[in-house]
């Protein structure tokens, strides 16, 4: 049976899509590098997440300075 690694990164929305697919290369590599697996074996998800739907320090993360 084959273990599939399945990564998730939530981030904030804002990025590019030739920032997201260099994100996506980079951690790819790295986990297929640690943990000797094909590349083919990797999954990833990227959440975009609003500013106004994360919180930090008890607010918005929009409203954070």
């Amino acid at each position: 049976m084959i273990n599939i690694p399945v990564v998730k990164i939530d981030m904030w929305e804002g990025r590019n899509a030739e920032q997201k697919e260099r994100l996506i290369k980079s951690v790819t590599d790295s986990i297929a590098k640690t943990l000797e697996i094909p590349k083919e074996h990797i999954t990833i998800i990227i959440n975009d997440v609003p500013k106004t739907n994360w919180g930090l320090k008890g607010e918005q993360a929009s409203k954070v300075r």
